[in-house]
C-alpha cells in the first residue's frame, strides 16, 4: 500500500497542523480513504483538511485525534482557524500531476464554460457548494483510468 506523505520543502507555507496530521497518518499507516471513512467524510475532503485547504469541524478534530492518536487539545489549537486556501501551490504548478489538472483547465476550460453556459445560462459553478470524488476504473485491457467527478451548485449571475 502506498501512502501520501508531506514534503514540507515542497509546501513551505502550510500551517503547522499539516505536519502534525501527516506524521500521525504515516505512523498509523492509514490512507485518506480509511481516515475519511472513520470521519464520515469523502477522502478528498479529508485530504483537504490535511493540506489546510478545508476547515475541520469540532467533531472532525475529535475524531482525527482518536483515529491518529494525537492529543486533542494541541490539534484543536492548530485547526481552529480559517483555512488560507490556495497558498500551497504556486501557479502554474510544478508538480506534474497537479500541472496536468491545471493543463486540463487550460485546454478545455473555455469548452467547459461554453457547454455549461448553454446548459445552465450565464453563471458559474460553485467551488463552495461543491463535492468531488476520485474513482479508479480498469478497462477490459487492464488499463487503469482516473475518474474525477466535480459537482458544484450552479450559481446564476444576478441582474442589477
Amino acid at each position: 500500500m502506498s501512502l501520501a506523505t508531506l514534503d514540507t520543502a515542497e509546501h513551505p507555507n502550510l500551517p503547522a497542523a499539516c505536519t502534525t496530521l501527516f506524521k500521525a497518518k504515516a505512523a498509523r499507516q492509514l490512507t485518506f480513504e480509511q481516515i475519511g471513512a472513520q470521519l464520515g467524510r469523502n477522502e478528498v475532503a479529508t485530504a483537504a483538511i490535511f493540506y489546510g485547504q478545508a476547515k475541520a469541524s469540532p467533531e472532525d478534530i475529535k475524531k482525527l485525534a482518536d483515529i491518529l492518536f494525537i492529543p486533542e487539545q494541541p490539534l484543536k489549537e492548530q485547526l481552529t482557524g480559517f483555512p488560507d486556501r490556495g497558498r500551497s501551490v504556486e501557479m502554474p504548478p510544478k508538480e506534474p500531476l497537479i500541472y496536468r489538472l491545471y493543463e486540463i483547465v487550460q485546454n478545455y476550460g473555455y469548452a467547459y464554460k461554453a457547454v455549461l453556459n448553454e446548459k445552465f445560462g450565464d453563471g458559474i459553478m460553485s467551488a463552495i457548494s461543491f463535492s468531488t470524488k476520485v474513482e479508479k476504473e480498469t478497462d477490459e485491457d487492464g488499463n487503469n483510468w482516473a475518474v474525477i467527478t466535480l459537482r458544484g451548485k450552479w450559481l446564476p449571475f444576478s441582474r442589477f
